[in-house]
């Protein structure tokens, strides 16, 4: 009998075992759905291996093709990134088996940050292999050749698509996937994510149509899933039983020292900048000898110190990095083994997201360990832990039909080469963001792009695009078309100011209305240098060294990251065990002191009790609610029930709210016990929620914010012109003023009703408030009337108090309180005023105090129905 001979190993595993590695099931299965001309969806652990599972198999079926004229074949792979440093970092993991397995391809990066000797190159000729982001792929969408260099495309991949598919640079990349697929009916689609809650609905966001109705039908491919990780938390030596959000922190920080000895290299994640700031700053005030070893990263600080931190980190010659989302998504940073979150992570996907940046290897444990900035952070910790256990991820949604992304998109389809409107209907709605785009909808986009609509047919900067004698939709400005290229994208934020020595080093950028509370000669902090102002010139804050003393924080937006409501619901689990005597975590049995009290003082809530407090002060009457459906529904639930409540009569209500619950203010008396259970009750039709919840709120207000973020995106007001950058207030105003022209001239304006519907569905989360109402008319109603303030009703009356103005520092009204509710508890000695004071200044989160103040608050406007 003839011996059975041993299959060869294939290109990709032979490479994988020179390396003295061995491919795993799923990129085997992903290689075959490759080779079939399949798309799909690999969703898998962090560091698991799923770049290799989709570019050795991209190697194996592509590689072969023959280039031209002695040259690389043209551009056949598109690699989709959604940050710039993950992009550099993509980069050079694509290279590394290309000499083996495609020597005759090229390679090159296309962002922000791509030199123009190299963006000039690329104009030229683009590489093989092409990593890159949604706004320089819409880039390459705009270019007269578009449809010559783009048909080639064989593969279009989308890393970290969980990233992407929830917010309009999602639907920005749908609508690129949807014409390259227009351009090349082969070509395959695959996506990468380690944390994906709704899988079928990614994979149909990615293909864009039914898998039933493609052959060979896109595949789901689940691979590494049992990937060890730990997660654990750095306790406080006591838990405050009266704690309020707002601090970063830094009570902890000789815990993160020693916890930093104890690793050979390790992340330090905050949730915003200004807080990684100042951390970084701390830990090199606390250990001097970390110079040069401990570095800061964010997306504001400059390319060259970012690119330096991440290839430090690479190398092991960075020991700890503090650190923002820059660099939460796929970065393969080896050495790291460990990684510290300083505050609550809010979600469970963001928690994952984080933590597959320490042992970033097939076979390597991950580490994160939670710092929690407050005592309730402590629950949320548990929580956290129990929900990754469980398997429990947010689902992310794609955006449905956002009109303000496809007028965009038709003006850049118009300048890539020109469109003809019917073919290109179809190949829109061929996207899952627009599958249900209504003919209406569609012939106002086109009378959009063509004049402006009605109320600007009379300006030319509106007449972007309009068919020419064949009916080829064109832009047939030049003006125009370079305007809208440097334009193109969908993030919006304040206007950056870079950040610059007088000598000429660039720092990076700040947003203007930081820089706008400066005056020269002021400090602030910034890449971690203690900076002075010189002056501002030409969107350029020119600074020097500055000398010791009082420091401001950059602002950025985005720092309050809303609790999720998967994280929410474990929450309520964790305050459910403990109420029925359940401690059985380290950060449960160091959070009891406070959850005791306030079982004693009132009631834990639950998922099935509805914990409703009152209390009579010298203000007021008081309600405090506890939803736990997050701080934009809580606006809405506050708004709500202070419009029903004041309905018999006119009333003014101060509202005050957190991820938790809210609290409602009235100096008029009121029987929150009595009224309660007819206030909370839903609508018999949830249409009838909606123009309750207008009435409640400054609507108008709120949709005019929304508003500017359209205009921006459609092309009305530009953040920059070329050679040009406009001022956050130029935009603001230009915004401001679109936005009355079209309510009085053109009401019918789908951009407002678009402004509407976001108000509605992200701000307000209507959806989400009207769920919130019908659970609760499932839960048990329980108010306790307080003598005072609680646990739990405590952090309500701290975010009320920085709503007030005040010639009296927050740092006092909140020591003095605290020392109330210490006496009253029979509880620890009284917080001084000095002690609370050097704790705000040093320790907290909110709008820091800008030179020579004590404390800056912010004031909201109340409630007045």
């Amino acid at each position: 009998m003839a011996a059975t001979r041993k299959a060869k190993p294939s290109p990709a595993e032979a490479w994988l075992r020179e390396r003295g590695w061995q491919a795993f099931g799923f990129q085997r299965e992903v290689w075959r759905a490759l080779a079939e001309g399949r798309s799909g969806l690999l969703h898998s652990s962090t560091g698991s291996g799923k770049t290799l599972a989709v570019w050795l198999g991209a190697l194996q079926q592509f590689g072969g093709l023959p280039g031209t004229g002695g040259k690389a074949p043209p551009l056949t792979v598109l690699w989709i990134t959604p940050m710039r440093a993950l992009a550099a970092d993509t980069l050079r993991a694509l290279q590394q088996p290309l000499p083996a397995l495609a020597p005759h391809w090229s390679s090159g990066l296309r962002s922000g940050d791509t030199t123009s000797a190299e963006r000039a190159r690329q104009d030229r000729r683009l590489p093989t292999v092409l990593v890159t982001t949604p706004e320089s792929l819409s880039l390459l969408l705009a270019r007269a050749d578009a449809g010559e260099v783009l048909k080639q495309v064989r593969l279009a991949v989308i890393d970290e698509w969980h990233e992407l598919l929830g917010n309009k640079r999602g639907v920005q990349t749908q609508l690129a996937l949807a014409r390259l697929r227009r351009l090349n009916p082969q070509l395959q689609s695959w996506a990468l994510s380690a944390t994906l809650g709704n899988l079928p609905e990614a994979l149909r966001a990615l293909t864009g149509v039914p898998a039933d109705d493609l052959h060979p039908a896109p595949l789901l491919v689940q691979g590494e899933t049992d990937k060890r990780l730990v997660i654990d938390t750095l306790l406080p030596a006591s838990a405050e039983r009266f704690a309020w959000a707002g601090h970063m922190g830094l009570r902890m920080l000789p815990q993160v020292v020693q916890a930093i000895e104890e690793s050979e290299s390790c992340l330090v994640f905050t949730n915003m900048r200004s807080q990684a700031e100042r951390w970084y700053r701390a830990l090199l005030e606390a250990r001097p000898d970390w110079a040069g070893v401990l570095a800061l990263h964010h997306g504001s600080l400059d390319r060259e110190l970012r690119d330096w931190v991440e290839l430090g980190l690479k190398e092991g010659r960075v020991r700890a990095a503090v650190c923002t989302s820059s660099l939460d998504l796929g970065v393969d940073f080896l050495p790291v083994d460990r990684v510290l979150q300083i505050g609550s992570a809010k979600g469970v996907a963001r928690l994952l997201q984080r933590a597959g940046r320490s042992g970033h290897a097939p076979g390597r444990p991950s580490r994160i360990t939670l710092v929690p900035t407050h005592s309730l952070e402590l629950v949320e910790a548990a929580a956290a832990r129990d929900a990754v256990l469980a398997g429990q991820i947010e689902a992310r949604p794609s955006p449905q039909q956002p009109l303000d992304v496809l007028v965009q998109h038709l003006v850049t389809i118009a300048l890539g080469g020109g469109f003809k409107p019917d073919a290109l209907y179809a190949e829109v709605r061929s996207s899952v963001a627009y599958q249900d785009l209504s003919p209406e909808n569609w012939q106002w986009c086109l009378d959009f792009v063509r004049q402006g609509g009605p109320s600007l047919a009379a300006y030319p900067d509106y007449r972007r695009a309009a068919p020419d004698e064949g009916g080829v939709w064109r832009v047939a400005d030049a003006r125009l078309a370079r305007r809208h290229r440097s334009n193109i994208g969908t993030i919006v934020s304040d206007a950056a100011i870079s950040v610059q020595y007088l000598g000429g080093g660039k720092l990076g950028t700040v947003e203007e209305s930081f820089i706008a509370r400066l005056q020269p000669g002021d400090c602030f902090m910034f890449g971690g240098r203690l900076l002075e102002l010189i002056r501002v010139h030409q969107m350029t804050a020119l600074v020097k060294r500055g000398t010791a003393g009082s420091a401001a924080l950059p602002r950025w937006n985005g720092g309050r990251m809303p609790l999720s409501s998967t994280l929410a619901d474990a929450v309520l689990r964790r305050l459910e065990a403990a109420d029925a005597g359940r401690f059985d975590t380290p950060e449960m049995q160091c959070v009891r002191p406070l959850l005791d009290l306030q079982k004693a003082w009132s009631a834990l809530p639950t998922p099935q009790t509805l914990l409703a407090e009152t209390w009579k002060s010298r203000e007021g009457w008081h309600l405090f609610l506890y939803p736990f459906a997050g701080r934009q529904v809580h606006l809405g639930l506050a708004g709500l029930l202070a419009w029903r409540a004041a309905q018999p009569e006119t009333g003014t209500f101060s509202i005050a709210m957190n991820d938790y619950g809210f609290e409602l203010l009235s100096a008029k008396p009121i029987d929150w016990a009595a009224r309660l259970p007819a206030l909370l009750a839903p609508p018999d039709d949830a249409g009838a929620l909606l123009p309750q919840v207008l009435a409640s709120l400054n609507a108008t207000e709120l949709q005019r914010r929304r508003f500017r973020e359209i205009a921006r995106i459609a092309g009305l007001i530009f953040q920059s012109h070329p050679g040009e950058q406009r001022s956050n207030r130029q935009l603001q105003a230009s915004a401001s003023l679109f936005f009355e022209v079209f309510q009085q001239y053109d009401p019918a304006n789908r951009l407002l009703a678009q402004a509407e519907q976001e108000l509605l569905s992200h701000e307000l989360d209507v959806r989400q408030l009207m769920a919130a109402l019908t659970r609760m008319q499932g839960q048990v109603l329980r108010v306790q009337v307080l003598k005072k303030p609680t646990p739990l009703a405590f952090p309500l009356l701290v975010e009320r108090f920085r709503e007030k103005l005040s010639n009296e520092a927050l740092s006092d009204r909140i020591a003095r309180l605290v020392a109330d509710l210490e006496h009253s508890a029979g509880g620890a000695a009284a917080v001084s005023a000095e002690q609370a004071k050097a704790a705000l200044a040093l320790d907290s989160s909110s709008p820091p105090p800008a030179p020579q103040q004590a404390a800056r608050e912010q004031r909201r406007p109340r409630v007045r129905p």
